[in-house]
């Protein structure tokens, strides 16, 4: 049976199907995830908001790297700042960004099947 006669049998599976500007905007995301040194970068930011020093410090890397990544991962919603004095602080941008994070890595420390 081809797709052309499923979609027809069943039209709301058409319905369910991303588009594809969503789907590029997804993959556009997801890229940006695609860089450890991010995920290291999200993993400290996931227990609380922490300014640059501070953060390059736990990760182990320069202020200037650390904040190259800040701003594309603002630039990506996944981080928002706020200033406090002559600090910069960074958290993750929402609940959601925590949930995705918490999610994939409990997702990775799962036994194999």
């Amino acid at each position: 049976m081809s797709n052309d006669a499923d979609l027809t049998a069943n039209p709301s599976v058409k319905s369910d199907v991303m588009t594809a500007e969503k789907a590029q905007r997804m993959a556009d995301f997801f890229s940006v995830l695609g860089d450890a040194n991010r995920w290291r970068i999200l993993s400290v930011l996931a227990n609380g908001e922490m300014p640059v020093g501070e953060l390059a410090a736990a990760v182990e890397m320069s202020e200037s790297a650390v904040s190259h990544q800040l701003r594309i991962l603002r630039t990506s919603r996944l981080v928002r700042h706020r200033k406090q004095g002559r600090h910069v602080l960074y958290c993750l941008k929402d609940h959601h960004i925590l949930n995705l994070y918490r999610d994939v890595s409990e997702h990775l420390d799962e036994p194999d099947d």
